[in-house]
């Protein structure tokens, strides 16, 4: 099983799914992961995550030459435990992002369709607004086979 190392995207694992957050440099994305981590999420990588198709779902893991390293703005790299998840939704930042969305798009790795949500971050509810964008955007835990 190879890997896609996807850059300028930060993950985090809420509730079982991994959440990935994607923008430019500066744009908010290690805030937004530390504010969920806050809240209890855990690490996957910060600006950079692997990403591998197992059968009918990808899931998200650290990338071995940053695991467990995040940047905390004006204090400096912080390790932190990390995890791996099955991919739900990709929030793009984009500060222009509609109040409403009216549709989801969707994003194609490794053959597979994430469902993809532009998020305004930023303000001091975003990991809770991010909570909430999984639970009615994201994708369900995948079924595992029981003799899996």
């Amino acid at each position: 099983m190879s890997a896609t190392v996807l850059a300028n995207v930060t993950g985090v694992i809420v509730g079982g799914r991994a959440l990935l957050i994607a923008g430019p440099p500066g744009a908010g994305k290690s805030a937004l992961a530390l504010a969920l981590i806050d809240r209890g999420a855990m690490l996957v990588g910060d600006d950079a995550v692997s990403i591998a198709r197992e059968g009918g779902f990808l899931t998200a893991s650290p990338p071995p030459n940053i695991r467990g390293l995040i940047e905390v703005r004006n204090v400096g790299i912080v390790e932190l435990p990390v995890a791996s998840g099955p991919v739900a939704l990709i929030l793009q930042l984009d500060p222009e992002a509609p109040r409403y969305p009216l549709d989801v798009a969707l994003r194609s790795i490794e053959g597979l369709e994430v469902p993809v949500l532009n998020f305004a971050a930023g303000d001091a509810v975003q990991a809770l607004r991010a909570e909430y964008a999984l639970s009615l955007h994201g994708l369900p835990l995948p079924k595992r086979r029981e003799n899996a």
